[in-house]
């Protein structure tokens, strides 16, 4: 089981690779043009074409898109880690914390992918929701994670 202090950093750390991660989001919006038509743009079949778009993104992308490509899967590997380490400290405002900022993590990188595979706006304004949501669920897990928060999971 963690302990809370290295709940905290965990959650920390989690908020810390979230703002980079909008940074170089904010980054490419700005400096990036996404060509309308690279591997699965357009693809009849959504996970396929996220999936053709994520790679050529980070083996053929603008290097920020590349970089704000393949760091977004480290978040999700992390954010999954995170969720692994709250569920085993069993406290129940920290897993459910967690769950949510997990949740919001993979809205906004299946949305990252939806908008190189079809360049709606609406996907960039979705991925930028489920940062929100990762954020707020980070920073109250970070306040969950102190030595004098009970509320266990009963065993």
């Amino acid at each position: 089981m963690a302990s809370a202090r290295q709940l905290r950093i965990t959650f920390l750390f989690a908020l810390v690779m979230l703002i980079a991660q909008f940074l170089l989001g904010m980054a490419v919006n700005l400096f990036v043009k996404i060509p309308d038509q690279h591997p699965g743009s357009n693809p009849s079949e959504y996970f396929s074409g996220v999936a053709q778009s994520v790679t050529w993104a980070i083996l053929h992308g603008n290097i920020l898109l590349a970089i704000h490509a393949g760091f977004g899967l480290v978040i999700v590997v992390a954010a999954l880690g995170t969720l692994v380490q709250a569920i085993g400290n069993r406290r129940r405002g920290i897993v459910v914390s967690a769950v949510f900022g997990f949740i919001g993590v993979l809205g906004a990188g299946f949305n990252g992918g939806s908008f190189l595979n079809y360049h709606q706006d609406f996907s960039s304004m979705l991925m930028a929701a489920g940062f929100a949501i990762a954020v707020v669920s980070y920073s109250v897990g970070l306040y969950f994670a102190n030595d004098g928060a009970p509320t266990r999971i009963p065993a």
